[in-house]
């Protein structure tokens, strides 16, 4: 599903980059996020572009065995991603344990237009970021 993303179409991630030059080598597992931010930027990328396993195994080991995939191979299939912005980033950076990165993600469900409003809590791990968890709110979108 990633050949959908042309080399020079802009991330999903709205980082004003090339997604070839941005999300997608971390999808594609060519790189690693060296921050919270990035694996969040990225995870958001995977879920625009279908990449469920990469939303799978960017989360906590301890996490990843209570997800069950085909609800994310749903929400991928009947979810319209239409922006990302970060709002503000705790911690998360290379030489750090643990990080915070809030967000709202805009999107479509077809029959309305909502925002995922989430703080999220990510580990550093075999220097690897993770995924742990978050506080989400949903609420209409309001252009």
């Amino acid at each position: 599903m990633l050949s959908n993303q042309s080399m020079t179409q802009g991330c999903p991630c709205d980082s004003g980059k090339p997604f070839a030059f941005c999300c997608k080598p971390f999808i594609e597992g060519t790189k690693t996020p060296t921050s919270a931010e990035q694996l969040m930027r990225s995870r958001y990328s995977a879920f625009v572009v279908g990449a469920v396993d990469y939303l799978i195994n960017t989360t906590a080991e301890e996490k990843r065995k209570l997800i069950d995939p085909s609800i994310i191979e749903e929400q991928v299939k009947y979810t319209n991603w239409i922006g990302l912005s970060i709002l503000h980033t705790s911690h998360g950076q290379p030489d750090d344990s643990t990080g915070i990165v809030e967000f709202e993600a805009a999107f479509d469900t077809g029959e309305e237009q909502l925002v995922l409003h989430e703080v999220s809590n990510f580990i550093h791990h075999d220097n690897r970021w993770l995924y742990v968890d978050g506080e989400v709110e949903i609420k209409p979108l309001i252009q």
